[in-house]
């Protein structure tokens, strides 16, 4: 969510100065790529570059192609093949052995429902959604970014084609939360729709407002995640301190549950130093639905804090992860962070927060269920 983010804002800078610009979307990719399929960058006229859609070797055929589009006014699919000797001459080396095929759509700002408006829509919601992108492998039908479904209504990008079963499949993508690629005939030409699924960005509430604290709200607002800092001493809980966070409150334990909203990608990481601040919001927590809750300090911390509030359960054991973060071999506060955020990200996102070295299956999966 931090690249389109990232995109919506550069859009509305290059609207403001008055320059064209064109959304390029990976696609579809077969075998290796650096970027997978969503990943996105805006391109202005003028050659300035955010987001990305690979690790550097397409950026600059990209803009050239991006140019094209605007200026014939038309969506272009470009395929871009590691392994086929016209790349490499014009200088595109993937270095990956893979095929990437990349939509690029000019932006209208004078169309209420463009691209950058669907994004805009998306960004605008905190709740799971899924996005369609319509493309032709083979024909001329580059239809583009063209409906949005979340879990509260639809967004739609254009008219283009008749797609009666596709709201039920984005709705499916949803109830599955899983990405996929569907394919459908349209005036007998073969269109395919890559349904993506996009989660809202992790909210993280760090209960402390110590030293400490500060790398992990940096390195959170560094991935785009939003950052509550929650602590009883308003000498500590300041802007001044933190200036990264979305939200700063001076509370205690237990005003802090009714000024945020809990869901599916809510993180709590108690380290105030305070044993009995932590303590309290703990116990608060353990009746919610919070997906993550960590606690920096030694084990023998935690356990004693669950014997006390007479919680000390195999499944709270379990749920509670103390000491937090991943052993990484941490021992500053910015190392500490990387730990804790690491941790955070593979728990909710259902990973294994293994070395990918070890990994036999790919690492990015998405199902084609045409086939």
């Amino acid at each position: 969510m931090k690249e389109i983010a990232d995109i919506i804002k550069a859009h509305a800078q290059a609207r403001k100065d008055g320059k064209k610009t064109a959304l390029a979307t990976v696609v579809k990719v077969e075998g290796s790529s650096y970027r997978r399929p969503g990943a996105r960058m805006l391109i202005t006229e003028d050659g300035m570059l955010t987001g990305a859609i690979s690790g550097g070797c397409l950026e600059g055929d990209a803009l050239r192609k991006a140019l094209t589009a605007i200026h014939q006014q038309e969506n272009k699919l470009v395929t871009y093949d590691s392994m086929d000797e016209d790349d490499a001459k014009f200088g595109v080396q993937l270095g990956c052995n893979g095929i990437v095929y990349i939509l690029f759509e000019p932006i209208f700002d004078n169309r209420q429902a463009n691209p950058i408006s669907i994004l805009t829509e998306l960004e605008s919601k905190r709740e799971n959604a899924a996005l369609a992108v319509l493309f032709s492998l083979e024909g001329q039908k580059q239809i583009g970014t063209h409906l949005l479904h979340t879990q509260h209504g639809q967004f739609r990008h254009n008219e283009n084609g008749h797609f009666p079963s596709l709201s039920g499949d984005l709705q499916q993508v949803l109830t599955e939360r899983k990405s996929t690629f569907l394919d459908y005939k349209v005036d007998q030409e073969l269109i395919t729709a890559f349904l993506e699924f996009i989660s809202p960005p992790i909210a993280l509430i760090i209960a402390g407002a110590g030293n400490d604290a500060q790398p992990l709200a940096n390195i959170a607002d560094v991935l785009g995640w939003n950052v509550t800092i929650a602590d009883g001493r308003p000498t500590h809980a300041t802007s001044q301190r933190f200036p990264k966070a979305n939200q700063i409150l001076v509370t205690k334990p237990g005003q802090l549950l009714s000024q945020i909203t809990i869901d599916d990608h809510t993180a709590f990481v108690l380290m105030t130093h305070n044993y009995n601040y932590d303590l309290e919001l703990l116990h608060l927590l353990l009746s919610t639905n919070a997906p993550y809750i960590g606690s920096l300090g030694p084990k023998k911390k935690l356990v004693r804090m669950l014997d006390e509030l007479n919680q000390n359960t195999t499944e709270n054991q379990s749920r509670v992860h103390g000491p937090v973060g991943l052993d990484i071999g941490a021992e500053t506060a910015e190392e500490i962070a990387i730990s804790i955020v690491a941790e955070i990200k593979a728990v909710l996102s259902g990973a294994s927060a293994g070395r990918l070295k070890e990994k036999t299956a790919p690492i990015h999966v998405y199902e084609n269920k045409n086939n």
